[in-house]
């Protein structure tokens, strides 16, 4: 039987990648009764070119709680060092447990291609957590390990960076959702990030909230809305097969 419990956990690399890839979405589902765990697997200890390591991980750390905060969010920092996310088996365990702790109805992460390898390992980290979780002779070593929950989760993969993929090549999706009434909040959670925006700025590429509401209105454009985020379902062996995110969110899913 397929359980339906409500909570959603999205996986991002980075303190400020599960804003730029579904806020917009976790925030529709928030709306509708859901609760929202928000996983960052690296600490953003390399955001910033005038604080040292420490300072900016506590830094970004706290606008990462700032940011959860808005979506009333659980959090779980997972502690590895930015550039240096790694599939190895210690991070994979790691991953698990998180799967295993929330046991999340759904889960979001980065797509298998993105602009960064630290995002893309991410994503073969949160698969691997997915269908690992519920194999009951997988042991991850926790010192308080969780129950196994008893199917693998449903599994989106979110768009890339600016919706393009590695060749710079625009990437279309095979799910959109419309995100036109939480753009603004979308913005709201991503605004807590200051020390990216005003680093960025620093660079000359002050593109932060902006560039976010141009993705998504490119992708709105792509589903016939104002704003949307794009998402790819994972449907290998193992995984629910049916579109939850249509079942839930109805006409604010837009199937191509």
């Amino acid at each position: 039987m397929e359980k339906m419990n409500k909570n959603i956990l999205a996986v991002g690399a980075h303190p400020d990648d599960v804003e730029f890839m579904c806020t917009g979405t976790l925030k529709l589902f928030k709306d509708k009764g859901y609760k929202i765990h928000i996983c960052i697997v690296a600490s953003g200890d390399l955001g910033s070119s005038i604080e040292n390591q420490e300072d900016i991980i506590k830094i970004r750390r706290q606008e990462a709680i700032n940011a959860a905060a808005l979506l009333e969010a659980d959090i779980y920092p997972l502690g590895e060092l930015d550039l240096r996310i790694d599939l190895d088996d210690r991070t994979r365990m790691k991953v698990t447990e998180i799967v295993r702790t929330v046991d999340p109805l759904i889960v979001f992460t980065h797509p298998h291609e993105d602009y960064v390898m630290d995002h893309e390992m991410t994503s073969r980290l949160v698969r691997h957590g997915c269908f690992s979780a519920p194999i009951p002779n997988y042991f991850t070593q926790a010192i308080f390990p969780q129950p196994r929950p008893t199917q693998a989760p449903y599994l989106y993969y979110c768009s890339p960076l600016e919706g393009r993929n590695i060749y710079g090549d625009f990437v279309k999706q095979h799910l959109y959702v419309d995100i036109t009434k939480s753009i603004d909040f979308k913005a709201e959670m991503l605004a807590c990030h200051k020390s990216q925006r005003d680093w960025m700025a620093e660079l000359g590429m002050d593109k932060y909230i902006t560039g976010m509401k141009n993705t998504a209105e490119r992708y709105g454009k792509e589903s016939d809305v104002s704003y949307a985020e794009g998402f790819l379902q994972h449907l290998g062996t193992g995984h629910p097969q049916n579109n939850i995110l249509k079942d839930v969110l109805g006409n604010l899913v837009i199937e191509q």
